[in-house]
C-alpha cells in the first residue's frame, strides 16, 4: 500500500519486534487478514501525545488517511493524526520484566502558556535525535517515571541535547545531579554523537519534586 500523505513521508515505521507482537495479536482475532493496525493520537499528556491502537478492517481507511504495509503488517493513520505522527517508530519495550509497545515520536503537543524555553528551535528530525528519542523512551524515562519524572527532547544541536524535564523532575533540588549523573551518562554511552546534555526545564515553576534537597 502506499504513503497516501503529500509529502511522502513515512508517518509511523514499526520495528520487527513491534510487527512480531502485533502480527501474533491480530492472529487472534476473526477474519485477521483483513485487519490493519490503526494507530491515533487521542490527546495529550504533559509533553507527550496519547494514542489509541485497534485492530480495524484495512478497507475502512479513508481518502486522505495514511496507510502502508510492513511485512505483513497494515497500519492505517486517520488524517487527522497524521501531523501529530510523521516520523514516529512504533517499538516494543520491555520494564520491569513487562513487555509492551511504545511509540517514540519526534513530535511534541503545543505547550499553552508556557514560558519561551532557551535553546535552538526545535529540530528531532535527524538521525541522532531520533536516536536520542528512542534512549528517552526505552530506557531513561520508564525508570524516572517511577518517581513521577519525565524527560523530553527539544532539540539536537551539534554535539549538544536540549532537554526539558517535567513532572516530579521540574523543581527538583536534585535535577541537576539526575541530569548528569543519570540521563547524560545513559545519552552518551548510547549515542557517542551527543557530549552535552542542556537542561532547558523552567524549574521555577516545577512542583512536587521527587528529591528532596539535601538539608545542611
Amino acid at each position: 500500500m502506499n504513503d497516501v500523505d503529500s509529502d511522502n513521508l513515512t508517518v509511523l515505521r514499526a520495528t520487527d519486534a513491534a510487527v512480531a507482537m502485533v502480527s501474533e495479536l491480530r492472529a487472534g482475532e476473526d477474519d485477521q487478514e483483513s485487519l490493519a493496525l490503526w494507530v491515533e493520537v487521542t490527546g495529550s499528556n504533559g509533553n507527550a501525545y496519547t494514542y489509541d491502537m485497534y485492530f480495524q478492517p484495512i478497507a475502512d481507511a479513508q481518502p486522505g488517511d495514511w496507510s502502508d504495509e510492513q511485512d505483513d503488517l497494515k497500519i492505517v493513520i486517520p488524517a487527522e493524526s497524521i501531523p501529530n505522527m510523521k516520523g514516529a517508530v512504533l517499538d516494543v519495550n520491555s520494564d520491569g520484566g513487562e513487555t509492551g509497545m511504545v511509540i517514540v515520536n519526534p513530535n511534541q503537543p503545543p505547550t499553552m502558556g508556557s514560558p519561551a524555553m532557551a535553546g535552538p528551535p526545535v529540530d528531532l528530525s535527524g538521525d541522532v535525535a531520533q536516536r536520542v528519542l528512542q534512549v528517552l523512551e526505552a530506557q531513561i524515562n520508564p525508570s524516572i517515571a517511577a518517581h513521577g519524572g519525565r524527560a523530553d527532547l527539544v532539540a539536537v544541536e551539534d554535539d549538544a541535547a536540549y532537554l526539558r524535564l517535567s513532572g516530579g523532575c521540574a523543581g527538583c533540588g536534585m535535577a541537576a545531579v539526575t541530569l548528569s549523573q543519570g540521563i547524560e551518562v545513559a545519552l552518551r554511552d548510547s549515542v557517542p554523537e551527543i557530549t552535552r546534555v542542556i537542561d532547558v526545564t523552567d524549574h521555577a515553576s516545577g512542583t512536587n519534586p521527587y528529591y528532596e534537597a539535601a538539608k545542611k
